[in-house]
């Protein structure tokens, strides 16, 4: 999904065209993870970019959105740029660490 949102509307007041946008990307993002894994997948991950416009855009993770849609709400932006994009994920496990047996020796 990439999308230019924007707080103004006719009807709605900016309080509530914050919580139109949140929920709408929360429903995208569930509808995403939602679908069938390939082989060899473990998890659908999400590239996610947000900015004024699109030029602008900084790469961020998924975790941030809300904080983001927030923080442009307080600032007072009429619209900023906001990109979602899913990739298959791998998880990848951690080297083990030496024992401490072998670090004490």
């Amino acid at each position: 999904m990439k999308k230019t949102f924007s707080f103004v509307h006719s009807k709605k007041k900016r309080p509530r065209m914050v919580e139109a946008i949140k929920y709408e990307l929360k429903k995208y993002i569930k509808r995403e993870r939602n679908k069938k894994l390939p082989d060899n997948v473990d998890f659908w991950d999400f590239n996610c970019r947000y900015g004024a416009n699109e030029a602008s855009a900084d790469t961020i993770h998924i975790s941030e959105i809300n904080k983001v849609i927030s923080e442009a709400d307080a600032e007072g932006l009429d619209t900023f740029f906001l990109e979602v994009l899913v990739k298959p994920g791998v998880r990848v496990t951690k080297p083990k660490e030496e024992s401490i047996e072998n670090f004490l020796d």
